[in-house]
């Protein structure tokens, strides 16, 4: 080889690895922003969302100031405990799917891109419990179940949100038995769309319950509006 070659052929290799190494660069950084996590010791605006979540929700017992401590990774460990989550006590993708939290930006998930301007995961999230609580009922039935959900989702009793009124701590056995993690039905998309399109097929009902399960003697005391199906629903 020619020993003009040489240099040149040097100033190549060295150009590769620098391009090479700026591609590992960028990569392993793409990467890391995708797998950000809320976890102990991070700081910031998603944090606070997720303690104020967890915080109305009645499972943080601790301040809302945007520092993720002891108090706040045992609130997140609760939580996915109670909703069929991986119990790590991290806020990961699913976690904060649950939460109702846009991952990517660390707020609560809004917009009309899903369905009556309901967010497309309130959306998923809504015909997840319609499916997890009245699979086997009729579509009507199905579509009462969503309308209890957005009634509370309208009353001051209850969280404000989708997501808030679905793991609001006892208010769905779906979500301690582990129902809400099964498939979801195809009828019980289109119930969510029809009750967010403002079918109230409850008829303005906040509570229902079967009473052939149900004991509890406070909610077989609550006024019945209707019967559909094997569910009773009340005011």
């Amino acid at each position: 080889m020619s020993n003009k070659l040489i240099p040149a052929l040097k100033l190549g290799i060295l150009i590769a690895l620098n391009i090479l190494m700026i591609g590992l660069v960028l990569y392993a950084g793409s990467h890391d922003s995708v797998d950000a996590l809320s976890k102990m010791g991070s700081r910031g605006a998603e944090v606070r969302e997720i303690q104020t979540r967890l915080k109305r929700w009645g499972y943080l017992d601790g301040a809302v100031d945007g520092i993720y401590g002891t108090q706040t990774e045992k609130a997140v460990r609760y939580f996915q405990s109670k909703n069929g989550l991986a119990v790590d006590g991290i806020a990961g993708p699913a976690t904060l799917r649950a939460l109702g939290i846009n991952s990517t930006t660390g707020t609560a998930s809004t917009g009309s891109s899903g369905v009556g301007g309901y967010s497309d995961s309130d959306y998923r999230l809504l015909a997840r419990i319609i499916s997890a609580e009245a699979r086997g009922e009729v579509y009507e039935g199905q579509v009462a179940v969503g309308g209890v959900v957005l009634n509370r989702v309208k009353h001051s009793s209850f969280p404000n949100t989708i997501s808030g009124v679905v793991y609001q701590p006892g208010a769905f056995s779906a979500i301690n038995d582990g129902q809400i993690n099964q498939p979801v039905a195809d009828s019980c998309y289109r119930a969510a769309r029809d009750a967010i399109n403002g079918w109230d097929a409850s008829g303005g009902a906040i509570y229902y319950y079967n009473p052939d399960k149900t004991s509890n003697q406070w909610m077989r005391s609550r006024p019945v509006i209707k019967r559909i199906g094997r569910h009773l629903f009340c005011k």
